[in-house]
């Protein structure tokens, strides 16, 4: 795969986790699901059975607005009524606002927006590096919500709020991020309920298989952000990044850049490290398969490909910040703890 597709897919994971601030808001293209390659992990397709509360009655509804609330970034955001014309500029956010039921109120999203199907037929106003306000205003969107650490250009959110258009700033660095901004998200739109109940669950499902891996087998994990072919630079998980978080609650020793800003990691240091499984999250930018791995110079002395322990996952699920998040936490449990028994999917 050309080095070009690799940079940008590295762009993208790094942005999708939130844990690099200057890689936000880059030229990448959006991260989408693909049948894995190699050594493949089946990934479930079904999103969390947790069924949405039914939505309240005008009158109930009518009394939790106005509201003024505190996005991610601080800013104070009133919204006057119960939003009918949403617009999306996130995929996590788009899958937020259709688990949550609202996906009737939502008119248009980001170009990266493909989950559920649905959504992938509503119109593009955005990708990774514009905005397309004129649009946005003429579909008279009442709400607004981006994508904070410079996903959605900052430039643009101005301009809108300047408009008069409320915008709401999510970003969601850990998994207790996520479970706040679904919940925040549910304030925003007049769906409280809906959304405790689909954190809760989210919860339960993600708290089971975390305790399934526990014990004293932590493989050591090397999780593959990226690799230049050209260059054979390599990228893995930041310190206390979001996929580091993921790895460890799936039953990893997660191996990390050890630095909280940096994705790259030398090749002696992971050599040091010596990964005892290495995971591939692919996607249709990024998809290696356990041979080429096998056959990049110097790793071969490495455990995990002694051992033929290169295993494949979709990273969709794991890295975007949604309600599909035990669907890849589950997933890649499996990819790394074969031996466990998982607990059934509710």
């Amino acid at each position: 795969m050309p080095s070009r597709i690799r940079r940008r897919a590295v762009v993208l994971l790094t942005t999708l986790t939130l844990a690099l601030a200057a890689c936000g808001g880059g030229n990448a293209s959006p991260t989408i699901p693909a049948d894995a390659t190699g050594s493949a992990v089946p990934a479930s397709t079904s999103s969390p059975t947790v069924q949405p509360a039914a939505s309240p009655s005008a009158a109930s509804a009518a009394a939790l607005f106005p509201v003024t609330l505190d996005d991610d970034e601080g800013t104070a955001v009133e919204i006057a009524a119960e939003p009918e014309r949403i617009v999306s500029l996130t995929p996590a956010t788009t899958e937020i606002l259709f688990e949550l039921g609202a996906g009737d109120r939502v008119v248009a999203t980001d170009s990266g927006s493909d989950y559920p199907g649905a959504a992938a037929d509503l119109p593009d106003v955005a990708d990774f590096s514009s905005v397309d306000i004129e649009q946005i205003v003429s579909l008279d969107a009442d709400l607004v919500i981006a994508g904070g650490l410079g996903f959605t250009p900052p430039d643009a959110i101005t301009q809108l709020r300047g408009l008069g258009i409320p915008v709401l700033v999510v970003y969601a660095p850990s998994i207790a991020g996520v479970y706040a901004d679904i919940e925040l998200i549910g304030q925003a739109i007049g769906a409280t309920a809906a959304a405790g109940q689909l954190t809760d669950g989210m919860r339960t499902q993600m708290d089971a298989i975390a305790a399934a891996v526990t014990g004293e087998t932590r493989p050591r994990v090397y999780y593959e952000v990226g690799y230049d072919d050209t260059t054979g630079a390599i990228f893995a998980p930041a310190d206390q990044s979001f996929v580091a978080e993921m790895v460890t609650l799936a039953g990893g020793d997660t191996i990390t850049t050890g630095d909280p800003a940096s994705y790259e990691i030398s090749l002696e240091t992971l050599i040091e490290r010596d990964p005892q499984v290495i995971v591939l999250g692919v996607n249709p930018f990024y998809a290696p398969t356990a041979e080429q791995v096998a056959a990049r110079p110097g790793w071969k002395v490495m455990t995990a490909v002694k051992d033929d322990g290169i295993v494949t996952v979709q990273d969709t699920e794991i890295t975007r910040p949604g309600p599909r998040l035990p669907i890849g936490l589950r997933n890649l449990a499996a990819a790394i703890r074969p031996d466990v028994i998982l607990p059934s999917a509710q």
